[in-house]
């Protein structure tokens, strides 16, 4: 009888999964200054994305999805860190210019805590294909990130410069020492992601996409041009389409579609003004208005995201690392302030709610304006330009109802003076935290800083 319940005990043991297999896969693609309405689910006519559709009948579209910064390098580091850029030091290079250049002697700090870091930590295998933008010296590359392996270009692709021509890298191994103007890249990337998939079926992994498409130079792969209605644009947003559902091809190929979270997303609005849109939305990358920093995002879990969804919640590239890290069974970093949120019980339909107070829009070193609930509220900006040079001119208050005008274009601050109060409150609790123009925050931390660059160069 003992040797009954002992061999049905081991039975039941072995037909559990481990706990290691119980653990999802994550995927997370991030694109390089697509706009909100660029994509069919967020209401694109000039593009056909079938793949981004299904997925969103199939998951979750968040409709109020913001990255932190309208521009590439600080809404890189909050994706990573799950902190605002001015935290971790990304909003400005060592000349403080907004993003990072090559041979840069600054990067993402060692010392921060990526999502890579703390899903390495579960047992996962890392990888990351595609734009880093977060420093080039190896201190600062994906390899000391927390990702095992890395494949691709370190910074955008307009960077092709006399002494550091833009590099395709492995690991820390430059491939390839000018790929600029590359119409493969697309490919390449996809085939690398396929690759990883099929390697690491077995084990729980996260792959981050952050793909080349679509910043300028625009450069669709050669069976892509002329295909959309909004010319090479409009030609990379579709092969972008295509380069998703091989990742899903693979995934159910191997048998792990139902056990991989999907985000598909963007790191700032659309830049072009003719071709792309970041329609409903007014502005575009570098600036603070809502089409700069308003994201599309669906996100896909089979059986766990509810199908054919969407929430208003106030969300974030911010919230990507605590989020995976408690569906993975890991540990939001309790040493440091970590400004994400987990939105799992907004991702599961289980809450509607904000998930938190306030959202604050940074340019650079300067906040220009404040979200709480439905309102938002400009607090500064360089009213001449409103884009990514050095922000220095002053405006006054204007406030707007989001959920009514969603354009920005009725400044309602003269008949909303509470509203206006609780904003500018949330404003000056950023700035003593976060800093402003000329004014230190007292939660910042240190960026990576090293004495001489060491740029990714081929070896010859």
């Amino acid at each position: 009888m003992k040797k009954q319940i002992l061999f049905a005990l081991v039975a039941l043991l072995l037909a559990l999964p481990s706990a290691q297999a119980a653990k999802p896969n994550f995927i997370v693609v991030f694109c390089d200054d697509l706009g909100y309405g660029d994509i069919g689910p967020f209401g694109s006519t000039k593009h056909a994305t079938p793949v981004l559709d299904k997925m969103a009948k199939e998951g979750m579209k968040l409709t109020d999805f913001y990255s932190t910064c309208p521009v590439c390098t600080p809404s890189r580091s909050s994706l990573m860190t799950g902190c605002y850029p001015r935290r971790v030091n990304m909003h400005v290079d060592e000349k403080n210019l907004c993003v990072l250049f090559p041979a840069a002697r600054k990067g993402l700090n060692p010392s921060e805590i990526t999502v890579a870091e703390v899903l390495k930590e579960q047992g996962y295998a890392t990888m990351c294909i595609g734009k880093w933008h977060l420093g080039d010296h190896p201190d600062f590359m994906p390899t000391s990130q927390g990702f095992d392996h890395y494949f691709g270009i370190p910074y955008s692709n307009d960077m092709n410069r006399k002494q550091v021509p833009l590099p395709l890298v492995r690991d820390l191994e430059v491939i390839e020492d000018s790929v600029q103007r590359d119409t493969t890249i697309t490919t390449q990337y996809t085939e690398e992601a396929v690759k990883f998939i099929k390697a690491n079926s077995k084990k729980p992994f996260f792959l981050y996409l952050p793909h080349t498409a679509v910043h300028l130079p625009l450069v669709p792969g050669k069976k892509f041009k002329g295909t959309s209605k909004d010319g090479p644009y409009g030609d990379w947003v579709q092969e972008i389409d295509w380069s998703m559902g091989e990742l899903f091809k693979a995934l159910k190929a191997e048998g792990i579609d139902e056990n991989t979270f999907v985000l598909f997303t963007s790191d700032n609005g659309s830049f072009r003004e003719k071709q792309g849109s970041n329609l409903p939305l007014r502005g575009r990358k570098g600036r603070t208005d809502e089409g700069g920093m308003r994201v599309p995002c669906v996100v896909r879990w089979p059986g766990k995201i509810p199908a054919g969804t969407s929430s208003g919640a106030l969300t974030s590239t911010l919230d990507i690392l605590p989020t995976l890290a408690a569906i993975a069974g890991g540990k939001t970093p309790t040493d440091r302030i970590i400004d994400g949120k987990n939105i799992w019980p907004i991702l599961s339909g289980k809450s509607k709610a904000h998930p938190r107070e306030a959202y604050y829009y940074y340019q650079m070193d300067q906040l220009q304006a404040v979200r709480s609930g439905d309102w938002k509220l400009f607090v500064a900006m360089d009213s001449k330009k409103r884009n990514w040079g050095k922000p220095e001119g002053k405006m006054e208050l204007k406030l707007y109802n989001l959920a009514k005008d969603i354009h920005e274009d009725n400044d309602v601050a003269a008949a909303n003076p509470k509203v206006v109060k609780q904003l500018l409150a949330h404003a000056e609790a950023a700035r003593k935290d976060l800093g402003d123009t000329n004014r230190p925050g007292k939660g910042q931390r240190k960026a990576g800083w090293v004495d001489e660059a060491s740029p990714r160069l081929l070896k010859k």
